[in-house]
């Protein structure tokens, strides 16, 4: 899945396996967008001023890190298969 919007089936399906899926699937398009956001900052190749700091965006993305492998190790647990 490379965006959002392919994962609302499996976000708004009736099963939970399906919604952890797309939860996970979300987060890590989010987490990949803003990886490169920290990148092109860090080189100073964005094309806007950010307001936030580099430390802050990068909390952000070190707690969705700790969040995505809370997931996975829930469907590990679960017997969900993620990719």
């Amino acid at each position: 899945m490379k965006k959002l919007s392919e994962t609302i089936e499996l976000m708004t399906s009736q099963n939970y396996d399906d919604r952890l899926k797309a939860e996970y699937y979300q987060l890590k398009i989010r987490m990949n967008g803003l990886y490169d956001m920290l990148l092109k900052y860090k080189r100073g190749e964005l094309s806007f001023t950010p307001k936030c700091s580099y430390d802050l965006l990068h909390g952000q993305y070190r707690a969705m890190d700790l969040y995505l492998q809370y997931l996975v190790d829930r469907a590990e647990v679960e017997g969900i298969e993620l990719d």
